[in-house]
Formats: C-alpha cells, structure tokens, sequence
C-alpha cells in the first residue's frame, strides 16, 4: 500500500531578536509572488509534478482542496503565519471575497522539469459551499 498524500497546514516558528520577530520560511529557486485579485475565485488546478507552499503575506484568501471526495476549506491571513503545503496530485483553488487584493508566496517544489499539465485547469466535481466560505471571510 502506498503513502497518502495529503495538505499540511505548517505553523511557522517564531525567533524575537529585540523587538524583531523572525520567521523561518522555506525558499526554492521556483519562489513566486502572487497577486489574487479582489472578489475572485480562481480554477481548480492539480499539479502533477509541483508541490505548492503558499504563504499569505498580505489580505487574505480562503484555500480550497480537494480530497478524498470532499473539500476542505482553510482561511489564511496575514494575521496567521502559517505555510500550506500541497502535495502533487492534490485539487485545490483559492478564493479572495474581499475588496482588496491578497499577496501570497508560493515556495515550489518541482518533480522534474515544470510541465504544461501542472498549468491546466480542471473542473470542479462538485459545487463549493459558498455558506462556508463566507463564514471563513467574516472571521
């Protein structure tokens, strides 16, 4: 039997310097930042040969995956400094419900050479839970 994989939510550690904090963050020669637009919900992607690591560093978003045939809905601010991990082969999409936009940084891990599928989008199997998700903005 094979490993499942799965998201991780990772919580990052915090070192205070005087009246600096520090966190440690992950850096990858495939670093990106990312601008999501205001009131927008973006494509169901499945990268089949990148892993994301997405870190809200301003706004926020609502992270959308999609496993074992149900979807699991994390809010991530800039508030809460956290790195989500995603595995290849793991739906997801994110969501920005606010008016303004949301800045995340995703740290990818490749699985060989970048690959015209890890950019395709797919379809949704079914409907999101639009109740949940605003419960998730109005935090």
């Amino acid at each position: 039997m094979g490993l499942i994989k799965k998201f991780e939510c990772i919580q990052l550690t915090k070192t205070q310097e005087g009246s600096i904090n520090f966190f440690s963050l992950q850096f990858t020669p495939d670093t990106f930042l990312y601008e999501i637009a205001p009131q927008s919900i973006d494509d169901l992607f499945c990268h089949p040969f990148q892993t994301d690591q997405l870190l809200v560093v301003q706004g926020k978003m609502v992270l959308v995956c999609l496993q074992n045939h149900q979807y699991h809905y994390i809010l991530m601010t800039q508030h809460l400094p956290q790195v989500i991990k995603i595995p290849n082969g793991i739906p997801h999409l994110v969501i920005n419900l606010t008016c303004e936009p949301c800045w995340v940084i995703n740290t990818v891990i490749r699985h060989g050479d970048p690959h015209p599928k890890d950019y395709q989008p797919g379809k949704k199997p079914f409907p999101l839970d639009m109740e949940k998700i605003n419960q998730l903005f109005s935090q």
